[in-house]
C-alpha cells in the first residue's frame, strides 16, 4: 500500500514547499535526493528502526536537517536520539510547531527538539492525501482512512495511547474526495484497504458513511473493492454487514488473537470471549467477506495443549490467512508496564524472536510457532480452507457491473497476473495440484478476482513458511526480509522537502 501518513504530511506542507516523496519500498533514496532537500522528514514503525536510523546517518552525511515523525517515535522517542527534531503524536499543534521553525530557519538546532501534539488536528480537516507525488500503479493495494483510534483496551495494543479510545472521524465527502483523487491518476489499485484500528469502532458513524460510498460506487460503475480490519462482534451488526457488502467489501482482518477463552479474558477480549467464534465466521463468510485473522503465540496463559487447539481451530474455522506472531511488547501498552514491572522485557533482543522473557521455555515457544505455521501453510490445507471459500464466501459477494472496472490498466495487470500464475504456480510450483483443486471451481463459478487473489496470497505464504522453517524468517508475519537481512527489514519512507522562502 501506498504510505499514505507521510502522504498526508506532505499535502500539509506549506504550498510554497517544494516536496519530493521517496517511498524505499520502491526506491532507496539517492544521493541527488538529499543534495536536492534542505529538510529531511521521515515516518516508520517499530520494526523499521533499523532503517530509520540508517536515512537519518544518510542525511546527516550529506548536511541536512532531519524531523522524524509517525508511530515509531511516538511511541518511544528514546530510541531516536540522532534526528534534529522529533515529533511526537498526531497532525496537529505540533506540527504547525515544527513547520514554523523550520520555515524560520533550516539550520540545525544545537540540540534535538521535541514537539509533542496537545491538540490533534480534526480528521474532518485533514486535507487529501499528496497522491500526485506518487505513482499510484505501482502499488497492489490503495489505503484510506475513516476513524482513528479505538475503544477497546487490549492488554498487547498500543492504539488508545497513541491515537485514543473516542474515535475520530473524516466525513463521507472527505473519502470520496480521497478516491476522485486517487482515480485521477488513471491507473491505480482496484482494491482499497480501510487502515481504520477499528471499522466499527464509531459504528453509528460507519453505517452512516456506506452509503454514500455505496452512492459513489454506483455513479462510477463500481470500479473499486474494499477490505478492512474490525473486531469479531461485526458479526453482530448484520445492517452493516449489509451496507457492506452493498459497497463491495470483501475481507476484514480480525484480531481473534487465540481460539482459548482464558487467554482471550487475560488479555482484556472479554467481549470476544463472549462470542460464538465460529458462528461469527460463518456470518461473515455469509456477507461475502472472506476473515483474515490475528494469532498470537507465547501468551502467559499458553500450555501444552495451545498448539493442539491452534490447529484444531485453523482446520475448523477455514480461515485461509492467519498472520500467526510471538507476541511482543509494544510500549505504552498494559502489557508492556505489567511485564516492564515484572522484569520480563528483554532490554536486547537481538537475535531473539521476542521482547517478552515468556513463562513457557523459549525455545519451545519458538517451536511451536514453527509447527504451528507448517500446519496453517501446508499447501493442501490452505488451498482446502481456499475452497472452502470459494463455495461458502465468494459467492455471496456482490456481483457489480463490470464496466467501470474495464480500464487498459485493470487488464494488463490482469494478463501479467494471469500469465505469472499460471506459469509459475500451475505449471512449475510443486504444489500446482493443490492449487488447481481450489482455483479451477472459483473460475467456473466467474470469481475471477478470487483465483488471482489465491494465487498470489498462496505463493506468498507457502513461500514465508518455508522461509521460516529453514530459519530464514524471523517469528512475525509483518517481517518483510529474511533473517539474513533483519538489518534492512522493510524500509520506511522520507519526504525530502525544499525550503523556498515566500517571504
Amino acid at each position: 500500500m501506498p504510505p499514505q501518513g507521510l502522504l498526508l504530511i506532505a499535502a500539509y506542507m506549506p504550498a510554497h514547499w517544494p516536496v519530493r516523496f521517496v517511498d524505499e519500498n520502491i526506491r532507496p533514496a539517492s544521493d541527488a535526493d538529499f543534495a536536492w532537500a534542505d529538510v529531511v522528514l521521515v515516518s516508520g514503525m517499530h520494526i523499521q528502526a533499523p532503517q530509520i536510523h540508517d536515512i537519518a546517518r544518510r542525511a546527516k552525511a550529506a548536511g541536512k536537517v532531519t524531523a522524524l515523525g509517525g508511530p515509531s517515535v511516538s511511541s518511544a522517542p528514546e530510541m531516536y536520539p540522532d534526528f534534529d527534531y522529533l515529533h511526537v503524536g498526531e497532525l496537529g499543534d505540533s506540527t504547525d510547531g515544527l513547520i514554523a521553525r523550520l520555515d524560520e530557519s533550516c539550520a540545525a538546532p544545537a540540540q534535538q527538539v521535541r514537539f509533542e501534539t496537545g491538540e490533534r488536528l480534526p480528521l474532518s480537516d485533514f486535507p487529501v492525501p499528496a497522491y500526485h507525488l506518487i505513482r499510484l500503479d505501482r502499488y497492489l493495494l490503495g489505503s484510506i482512512q475513516f476513524s482513528s483510534g479505538c475503544p477497546y483496551r487490549c492488554e498487547f495494543c498500543d492504539i488508545p495511547a497513541l491515537y485514543g479510545r473516542q474515535p475520530r472521524l473524516k466525513t463521507p465527502e472527505q473519502l470520496t474526495a480521497e478516491l476522485d483523487a486517487m482515480m485521477a491518476q488513471g491507473s491505480y489499485p482496484t482494491f482499497i484497504y480501510f487502515v481504520d484500528d477499528n471499522f466499527i469502532g464509531n459504528k453509528k458513524a460507519t453505517r452512516e458513511m456506506l452509503p454514500h460510498l455505496i452512492e459513489w460506487q454506483k455513479k462510477r460503475g463500481h470500479p473499486l473493492r474494499f477490505g478492512c480490519e474490525a473486531t469479531l462482534n461485526l458479526a453482530k451488526q448484520t445492517e452493516v454487514l449489509s451496507l457492506m457488502r452493498a459497497a463491495e467489501f470483501q475481507t476484514v482482518f480480525v484480531g481473534i488473537e487465540t481460539p482459548e477463552v482464558d487467554a482471550l479474558k487475560h488479555m482484556r477480549k472479554e467481549r470476544t470471549a463472549r462470542l460464538p467464534m465460529m458462528e461469527d465466521i460463518n456470518t461473515l463468510n455469509s456477507y461475502g467477506l472472506e476473515v483474515t485473522s490475528g494469532i498470537i503465540l507465547g501468551l502467559d496463559t499458553d500450555s501444552a495443549d495451545t498448539e493442539a487447539r491452534l490447529k484444531a481451530f485453523i482446520d475448523a474455522s477455514n480461515v485461509p490467512i492467519l498472520t500467526i506472531n510471538l507476541l511482543q511488547a509494544l510500549p505504552k501498552t498494559p502489557l508492556w508496564d505489567r511485564l516492564k514491572r515484572d522484569g520480563r522485557v528483554v532490554a536486547d533482543d537481538t537475535g531473539l524472536e521476542s521482547n517478552v522473557v515468556f513463562l513457557r521455555p523459549y525455545d519451545e515457544v519458538v517451536a511451536t510457532w514453527r509447527r504451528a505455521i507448517a500446519h496453517a501453510y501446508a499447501p493442501e490445507r490452505l488451498f482446502q480452507r481456499f475452497l472452502h471459500q470459494v463455495e461458502a464466501t465468494y459467492v455471496n459477494r456482490l456481483v457489480g457491473p463490470v464496466h467501470g472496472k474495464l480500464t487498459w490498466n485493470n487488464l494488463s495487470l490482469a494478463l501479467v497476473l494471469a500469465f505469472n500464475i499460471a506459469w509459475r504456480i500451475g505449471v512449475f510450483a510443486d504444489y500446482r495440484r493443490w492449487f488447481w483443486k481450489a482455483v479451477l471451481p472459483a473460475l467456473r463459478r466467474g470469481q475471477i478476482d478470487a483465483a488471482f487473489s489465491m494465487g498470489v496470497v498462496g505463493h506468498h505464504m507457502i513461500t514465508f513458511s518455508r522461509e521460516a522453517l529453514r530459519g530464514e524468517q524471523n517469528a512475525s508475519f509483518y517481517s518483510a526480509q529474511s533473517r539474513r537481512a533483519m538489518s534492512m527489514a522493510k524500509p520506511p519512507e522520507a519526504t525530502f522537502t525544499k525550503m523556498r522562502k515566500s517571504r
